[in-house]
């Protein structure tokens, strides 16, 4: 065990990694919009970047947590810092390019997505290594309490990238200015991975020492809801153990969860595009980038408000949460489908935030109380692969709908969280969980 002070520097840069990269990522989605229309390239083109690479950290995430284990934690680490700041670097340096001209929309487009694969091939590396380093160098009876602190970077980054975005944007570089300060964040975050964090490459620590999970694609709306840190402090299952998706036990919140998270990346993948057409902005100004953020960010307090606040304020069972949950969200979504002032679109957003900050949790705790223990670090790994898929094919859904029809993404979105309502309320029975659900996932 490392002293108290080498534990507290280690779990910075480790706290570090893991804002950076929540942070970096919701800072390219609230720029992606304006840059997408200053080049003339279709919406539906732009929300394909981050769908390709969350279907590839879909399933390169399982791989490193199992990889993290076994082979050296901080060489896990340094892949994944070295994958995201290298894929952004590419970005940034691909939309300047497109952007003066050097080369064609499309192909600009196309070399994003490239980069944008590094990051889903080797991002995923760090979380679950970070975990493990942070489980082997903590005491045992404050591993939740610093598992679910690391995890908050996420949620925290989703903030923080979308507040410093507009202040990115630069003379120079102008709108790839986020990727390239993000990328030099990434490049800082890295040197001192190498040259601070203890090499534990040769350790004597068995899998059941320290053991890290695959975390979720970080992305907007994608606020943490506690299933790997269910996972890496669950007790052990047995080999024979296994755990069906269609489980009887699981599968309506799996059910759930996957209506949920769809709901959520459709609408929040279409927000930049409704903020520009809705108020009739030039995506040259910085007005626009302002704009964005001001509603990102708006959703994001409003969800980690919910997350951090609400729910462990009043303890309320899975059942309702969801259903409380589902109800704010679907009159925040039906209000956005049509708000036509800043003030209008940023509150409505929040509100349906704010549901969605409800149901998230839901998903997470009710999943959990429906298995016993040794099946914990089974559930999460579903809950998680759920949360991951919404941002496949949701956000490309998302943006097709908005070029049919502006508010259909949202009346879309708001129908299923409101056919969903009876589905809870008949289909779930109400559980009393032992304890309040973590906001961190």
């Amino acid at each position: 065990m490392t002293d108290r002070n080498d534990r507290n520097l280690n779990f910075a840069i480790l706290f570090l990694v893991m804002l950076i990269t929540g942070a970096g990522n919701t800072a390219l989605q609230s720029v992606l919009p304006a840059i997408g229309r200053s080049m003339g390239v279709a919406d539906s083109l732009i929300a394909t970047i981050f769908s390709v690479s969350a279907l590839i950290w879909v399933f390169s995430a399982p791989y490193w947590a199992k990889r993290s284990d076994r082979k050296g934690r901080k060489a896990m680490v340094v892949i994944g810092s070295t994958g995201f700041t290298v894929s952004i670097l590419l970005v940034g340096i691909m939309l300047y390019a497109g952007l003066q001209g050097w080369v064609g929309a499309t192909v600009a487009v196309l070399a994003i997505i490239v980069s944008r694969t590094i990051f889903g091939l080797f991002g995923s590396a760090a979380p679950p290594a970070a975990q493990a380093m942070v489980v082997l160098q903590t005491p045992k009876d404050q591993r939740t309490k610093a598992l679910s602190l690391l995890g908050s970077a996420f949620g925290m980054g989703t903030v923080l990238g979308l507040a410093l975005a507009p202040w990115m944007v630069l003379p120079v570089v102008g709108l790839a200015g986020p990727a390239f300060c993000f990328g030099l964040l990434g490049a800082i975050t890295l040197f001192l991975i190498i040259t601070r964090l203890p090499d534990d490459r040769g350790g004597t620590e068995t899998l059941d020492d320290a053991r890290g999970a695959n975390v979720s694609y970080p992305s907007l709306g994608g606020a943490p809801a506690g299933a790997s840190v269910k996972a890496v402090t669950a007790d052990r299952t047995e080999k024979n153990d296994t755990l069906k998706l269609t489980d009887d036990r699981i599968w309506p919140w799996m059910v759930c969860g996957a209506v949920f998270g769809h709901a959520q990346a459709m609408t929040g993948s279409t927000m930049g595009f409704l903020v520009i057409d809705r108020l009739a902005l030039d995506v040259t100004m910085p007005i626009t980038q302002q704009s964005i953020g001001l509603v990102l960010m708006s959703g994001a307090a409003a969800t980690l408000l919910v997350q951090w606040g609400l729910i462990p304020l009043f303890n309320m069972k899975p059942r309702t949460m969801a259903l409380l949950g589902m109800v704010i969200a679907v009159f925040g979504l039906i209000i956005n489908a049509f708000a036509t002032s800043l003030y209008g679109i940023a509150t409505s957003y929040a509100m349906a935030a704010a549901g969605f900050g409800f149901t998230r949790p839901a998903f997470t705790a009710g999943s959990s109380l429906a298995v016993g223990r040794k099946l914990q670090a089974l559930v999460a790994g579903r809950v998680t692969s759920v949360n991951g898929s919404s941002y496949v094919l949701a956000p490309t859904i998302g943006v097709g709908l908005y070029e049919v029809w502006k508010p259909a993404p949202y009346l879309v979105a708001a129908a299923m969280m409101a056919l969903l309502i009876p589905y809870v309320k008949y289909r779930i029975s109400p559980l009393d969980p032992e304890e309040s659900p973590s906001p961190v996932q």
